[in-house]
């Protein structure tokens, strides 16, 4: 099932400004409405909620004076507090940017003497990757429908020690949305932050779920930087720490380049990846029931030490005794015990046998 289509809004009294935001956010799957006077945004604001708003400060072609754009931003704080608002002007000083930012509560100023399409672009899936309203698009079953056997209220007094996530995000809103989810599905949830937070609850308790936020710095600098690549990301380098220990994992980012992507599967195992840009409740759910029997599945593996699943991974791979000892810096003989360990927890006999126990775990 497609989520349901966001909406956003444009407030501008100049048609053909109208029409370049309406075609970019349409790129974006938008449904736009549009405005070019304050009475007009007022009413679409009431009317519907919107996830974002373009609106310029001006709507009066008769003079620079005209800042009815910020009563629009106003009347969205009080309207439709979880419309991201994005102000757009030709008529620009620092004090107004301040105000609009601190004020007026507008996710950031833009000047039309410097737009860029590239740049807005971006804006757009930063705010696409923020924490998404609850009420909307979630697609959440209508109240009194019927689940499926493996939807969410079986699940609800399924919680165990077994059933332990962690949620490694910065952004408090999908904290929030991932902690309710987990919870309802039955987990015991830790939640945190940062990389150091994230690594200390790895090494004091046992989890059999990781949601794991790419990254982790929380600036928008960092978002847009064209240096970011998955090396750099605080959230990438987690996902080297759960695979190391064992736990299912699964990314629910808004940054990350297909690049980025395919070497968090190739690389690190994760289990799945989902985008905050289309993130749906349902298909949270489905998939972190998935992860639930894949960890059962993999159980065996969960077994195997640290040192032992690196020999795990590498005979998987290809590599000789001789090549791993080398990689490893031990000696053929500790190999062969490692081999030894490996193939009695797996209950396999051959390299060959314990190779496809790694690529039906990729699989």
């Amino acid at each position: 099932m497609n989520p349901i289509p966001y909406r956003a809004l444009v407030v501008e009294d100049d048609r053909s400004w109208r029409q370049i935001l309406a075609e970019i956010l349409s790129d974006h799957d938008f449904q736009v409405d549009t405005a070019d006077s304050l009475e007009d945004a007022i009413r679409h604001l009431k009317s519907t909620p919107h996830r974002l708003a373009v609106v310029d400060l001006s709507l009066s072609q008769k003079g620079h004076s005209n800042k009815d754009g910020l009563q629009v931003l106003q009347a969205a704080r009080l309207i439709d507090p979880n419309c991201k608002n994005i102000l757009l002007t030709g008529f620009a000083t620092v004090e107004l940017a301040v105000a609009a930012l601190t004020e007026y509560n507008a996710f950031t100023f833009l000047r039309k003497e410097s737009f860029n399409r590239g740049q807005f672009r971006d804006i757009i899936n930063k705010v696409l990757a923020s924490a998404p309203n609850q009420s909307l698009n979630l697609n959440l079953p209508a109240e009194g429908a019927q689940t499926s056997a493996g939807s969410l209220l079986p699940e609800r007094n399924r919680s165990s020690s077994d059933d332990k996530a962690l949620v490694v995000e910065d952004d408090a809103g999908w904290r929030s949305i991932l902690e309710e989810l987990l919870v309802d599905m039955g987990f015991q949830v830790k939640v945190c932050v940062s990389f150091g937070e994230a690594l200390g609850y790895l090494r004091r308790e046992k989890f059999s779920l990781a949601i794991v936020d790419m990254s982790l710095n929380g600036s928008i600098s960092n978002y847009w930087s064209q240096n970011t690549t998955s090396q750099n990301l605080e959230g990438y380098q987690l996902l080297t720490m759960t695979r190391a220990s064992g736990v299912v994992t699964i990314v629910v980012s808004g940054v990350a380049s297909p690049e980025d992507i395919q070497k968090a599967y190739s690389e690190q195992s994760i289990f799945a990846y989902i985008e905050k840009q289309a993130f749906d409740r349902n298909g949270f759910r489905q998939i972190v029931q998935e992860s639930r029997s894949f960890k059962h599945e993999e159980s065996e593996l969960s077994t195997l030490t640290e040192r032992e699943r690196e020999v795990f991974n590498l005979v998987a791979q290809g590599l000789t005794n001789k090549d791993i000892a080398e990689k490893l810096v031990i000696t053929t003989n500790t190999v062969k015990r490692h081999l030894k360990a490996i193939f009695e927890k797996l209950n396999v006999h051959t390299r060959s046998a314990a190779a496809s126990k790694a690529a039906g775990e990729k699989g």
